[in-house]
C-alpha cells in the first residue's frame, strides 16, 4: 500500500524589512542621497507655486508703491545696478535691505513654527507661546536700560531669546521631549518676560522707550544689508538640517510608540527640531525683534491648504515670507496707521487665528 502525501502550498515568505528598507521612500517622495526624502504632493506642489506668484505680486507692490516707490518700468534695470539717482538709493538703502530681510524672517518664522507645532503636535505650539518672544523682548529692553552704549538691542534679544529657551529646558525636567511640559513651561516664561519688558518700558525715558517699544513689537524700518546676510545665511545653514529630520518628524506625528518602532527615534528629532526651531527663532529676533503670531499662523494656514498630514517646512517657509511681507506692506503703506511696527500688524491677524485656533480646539474637547 503506497501512501501519496498530502499537497501542501507554502507561502514564500518576502524579504524582511532592514533598516534601509524601512526608510525607503514612498512614492510621492523626492529623496536626495540617502538621508533626505521630501513629500512631493500634486496639492503640495500648486500652492507653493501659488505662494510664490503672491510673493513675487507683494515683494513688486513694496519695490514700487508709495511716493518713493520705483516704476515698474524702471524695476528691471533696478534689479540688475543699472539705475541711478533715487531709484538706486531706494532700492539699495530703503526698500531693498527692508524686503530682503521681510522676506527671510518670515521664511525663518515660519519653519520655526512647523518644527515647534510638529514637536509639540499642538496647534498653539510655537515660539510666541513658549516664551522664546518674550525673552528676546525681555533681552532687547535690558540691554537698552542696563548697557545703551555697549550692548545692541539686537545681541540683547538675541541673548534673552536663548536665556529663555534654557530655562525652559531646566523647568521642564526632561528638556524638549515632553510637549505638554514644553508649553506650560514656556507660558511661565514669557509672562517673566513680559514683566521684564514692561517694567523696563516704564522706567526708561519717553524716547528711549519709544524706539525700545517699536523693537520689542517687531519692526523691519532702517534694516540693513548685513541684517539681510544674517538672517539669510541662517537659512541657508537650517534649512537643509530639517530637510534631513523631515521625514522623521512625518512618521513621528503617528505617535511615538510607533515612530519607535519604525527607527526614527522620537526623542532625538523632537530635540533636533526645537534646537533648529530656536536657532531660526532667535536669527529672527537679531535682525527683525520678537516679530508675532507668524510662527504660529504660517504652518496652520500651510496645512489647510493643503488638507493633508505633516510639518509642511517649505509651505510653511513660504506662507511666513507671504505673511511678513504682506503685513510690512500694509505698514508702509495704509495712510492711517502709517509707521506703525510691523508686530502690530502681524499681532492683529494672528490675535484673530490665535482665537479661532482656542475655541476650535475647546470644542473638539482638546483643552
Amino acid at each position: 500500500m503506497t501512501t501519496t502525501p498530502e499537497s501542501t502550498t507554502s507561502a514564500v515568505p518576502g524579504p524582511v524589512p532592514g533598516p534601509a528598507s524601512r526608510f525607503a521612500p514612498p512614492k510621492g517622495f523626492l529623496t536626495i542621497g540617502r538621508h533626505v526624502a521630501i513629500p512631493v504632493r500634486r496639492v503640495s506642489v500648486v500652492a507653493a507655486a501659488v505662494l510664490l506668484v503672491l510673493i513675487v505680486v507683494a515683494a513688486v507692490a513694496t519695490l514700487s508703491m508709495g511716493r518713493l516707490g520705483v516704476d515698474l518700468a524702471d524695476l528691471p534695470a533696478a534689479l540688475t545696478g543699472d539705475a541711478g539717482g533715487k531709484n538706486r538709493f531706494v532700492l539699495n538703502r530703503l526698500r531693498g535691505p527692508r524686503l530682503t530681510v521681510a522676506l527671510g524672517t518670515g521664511a525663518a518664522l515660519g519653519l520655526s513654527g512647523a518644527l515647534f507645532q510638529s514637536v509639540t503636535r499642538n496647534p498653539l505650539g510655537s515660539p510666541d507661546v513658549i516664551g522664546l518672544a518674550a525673552g528676546a523682548g525681555a533681552g532687547a529692553a535690558i540691554s537698552a536700560l542696563m548697557f545703551p552704549d555697549t550692548v545692541p538691542v539686537a545681541v540683547g534679544a538675541l541673548v534673552g531669546a536663548i536665556l529663555a529657551m534654557a530655562l525652559v529646558y531646566v523647568s521642564t525636567g526632561t528638556g524638549f521631549r515632553n510637549p505638554a511640559r514644553l508649553v506650560v513651561a514656556g507660558i511661565g516664561v514669557a509672562a517673566i518676560g513680559a514683566a521684564i519688558t514692561q517694567y523696563v518700558v516704564y522706567a526708561m525715558e519717553r524716547d528711549k522707550a519709544s524706539v525700545l517699544t517699536a523693537y520689542v513689537n517687531g519692526s523691519l524700518a532702517a534694516r540693513s544689508w548685513s541684517d539681510a546676510t544674517t538672517i539669510w545665511l541662517v537659512l541657508l545653514v537650517v534649512a537643509p538640517l530639517t530637510a534631513l529630520i523631515g521625514r522623521r518628524l512625518d512618521i513621528g506625528e503617528m505617535g511615538d510608540d510607533l515612530a519607535e518602532g519604525l527607527g526614527s527615534e522620537p526623542k532625538r528629532t523632537k530635540t533636533v527640531a526645537v534646537v533648529l526651531a530656536i536657532v531660526l527663532s532667535a536669527a529672527s529676533v537679531s535682525v527683525a525683534g520678537p516679530v508675532a503670531f507668524i510662527a504660529l499662523t504660517a504652518p496652520q494656514i500651510a496645512k489647510r491648504v493643503t488638507r493633508v498630514s505633516g510639518p509642511h517646512l517649505l509651505l510653511s517657509a513660504l506662507t511666513g515670507s507671504l505673511l511678513l511681507v504682506a503685513a510690512d506692506l500694509c505698514a508702509q503703506q495704509l495712510p492711517l496707521f502709517e509707521d506703525l511696527p510691523v508686530g502690530i500688524y502681524t499681532m492683529a491677524i494672528g490675535g484673530a487665528y490665535l482665537g479661532y485656533l482656542l475655541v476650535r480646539e475647546w470644542r473638539r474637547g482638546v483643552l
